[in-house]
């Protein structure tokens, strides 16, 4: 069964509370979508530990309910 949008995106919020979180269904189907999280702990941190702690909030549903993310992570830019 495909995973809700809403759902994915209060699982980022659970696991990186202060996250800024934009899903997109990029099919239309429920299995592939993009996500965009903004994350002040992102800062300093390596892309690949960004995409890290995002899969790390979507627990063992990557690659099993959830078939397809495309991530986009950032630190908030300062003004």
């Amino acid at each position: 069964m495909p995973m809700a949008a809403a759902e994915i995106e209060e699982l980022i919020r659970a696991g990186i509370p202060d996250a800024s979180v934009e899903i997109t269904d990029l099919a239309g189907d429920g299995d592939h979508y993009a996500a965009r999280v903004i994350a002040p702990m992102f800062r300093g941190m390596p892309r690949v530990r960004q995409h890290q702690a995002v899969y790390a909030a979507l627990g063992d549903r990557m690659g099993g309910v959830l078939h397809a993310l495309q991530l986009t992570t950032a630190a908030p830019v300062e003004e």
